[in-house]
Formats: structure tokens, sequence, C-alpha cells
């Protein structure tokens, strides 16, 4: 992946902002009331929509199968049945049970004393945890700056023509760390405002270029218009 946007680039980052914030409101990301709650959402999420995880997590609510401790009770049968909207089942079941397991022996708030790097290392090492699922982590649970991208983040870069080439996560996600300041809030606002505009204006197969905000600076717009 290649990143076109080489000049002004903290500037071009703050305005998207502002206008994204303009669209969409004051918006903040995650939604858990726990840190393991972050972190087992982050898991379910890998490779399906937000409204499949919220089904697999009230399937474990209503169950009361929340904790690692309840999790930990219960066979890999009976985990994958209620975790089975999340899609991909089986294989998140074994991920959800890794990483119950590591908390086991070594809880959440003890890796959350950390800095950013050593902690990003160390869940990274955890099986089922890629980089998405550990910025997740970082940012939303242990509350520390580490800017999460993703599939919109992607999306949204590609179609204003600051990105091109295959997705590539680190590339992408150092765009924010290198240019701007390491703040929570600031990385918390900017990934859900870019989440909401990716769910809702910025589609993947028809966006709704008509009610986005982006119009001026947006080379897929752009280009579609001299098109039409």
């Amino acid at each position: 992946m290649q990143i076109l946007c080489n000049e002004n680039v903290t500037e071009k980052l703050y305005t998207l902002y502002n206008q994204l914030l303009a669209q969409h409101g004051d918006r903040k990301w995650w939604p858990a009331d726990t840190p393991f709650e972050v972190a087992l959402g982050a898991i379910l999420t890998q490779a399906t929509s937000w409204r499949n995880v919220e089904k697999a997590m009230d399937n474990l609510r209503n169950a009361d199968i929340f904790t690692p401790e309840q999790i930990a009770s219960i066979s890999q049968a009976a985990l994958e049945r209620l975790i089975r909207p999340s899609r991909y089942f089986r294989m998140k079941a074994q991920k959800v049970r890794a990483f119950v397991e590591y908390i086991e022996k070594r809880p959440m708030h003890v890796m959350f004393t950390q800095d950013v790097p050593e902690l990003r290392e160390e869940l990274l090492s955890i099986y089922g945890v890629g980089p998405e699922t550990a910025d997740t982590i970082i940012l939303y649970a242990a509350g520390k700056p580490s800017f999460v991208v993703d599939s919109y983040t992607y999306r949204l870069f590609s179609r204003l023509g600051w990105v091109e080439g295959r997705y590539d996560y680190a590339k992408l996600r150092a765009l924010f760390m290198d240019n701007l300041p390491h703040e929570v809030e600031l990385f918390n606002k900017y990934h859900a405002l870019i989440v909401r505009h990716g769910a809702r204006v910025c589609l993947k197969k028809t966006p709704m270029c008509q009610e986005c905000r982006l119009q001026a600076s947006c080379a897929y717009y752009n280009s579609s218009e001299q098109e039409s």
C-alpha cells in the first residue's frame, strides 16, 4: 500500500476529523462496560459486522456467561453455540478460550501497567489477537493511545485518494500514529467517526455521496462526477 498524502498530513487529518465531526457529531466507541467486554467484542467482531457481534453478546448475557470465569466454566460446544451469530464461531470460540486462559494467569489490569509498545507486543503474542484486535484492546480497554484502523478506514482513505494498493494495516495505522498527538480521546473519537461514516455514508457497494461532506476533497466522488 502506498501513502499518497505526503505533505501537510497532520493538517489534512485534522481537517478530515473536523469534517466528519460536523457531519456525525461527537461520537465515542467502543460499546462496553468492562475491559474484558471490550476484548471479547474485539475478538468476536473479526470478519463480521457489529450487528452479529451484538447477537452473540446478548446470547452470552442471557445465559449469564459474560465473565472470564464463567466462560472458562462451560464446554467448548456450549461456547460455540452461544457465539454462533458472530460467524466463524468455532475458531472464535478457540480464540476467546485462549484469551481467557491467558488472563487467568496474567490479568488484564496487570498487562495494562505497561507502555503501549510492550502491551501491544504482549497482546499480539496471544492466540487470536491480531493488530486490529490488539489496538482495540489497548485504546478502549486499557485507555492508552494506539490508533485502530479497519476496513472502513481503508475504504475512506482509498476513495479520498490518500492511499492506493493492497490494504496494509501497519502503514495505515502509522499514518495516524506518526502525524497526530497520542491522545486517547482524539483517537477514540476519530475512529468512532470513521466507523460511523463507513457504516452510514461511505458504503462498500453504493456510497451515499450526495450526503457526504467530503465531496470537495474526494477523488472517488470527483471522478464519478466527471464520468457522469
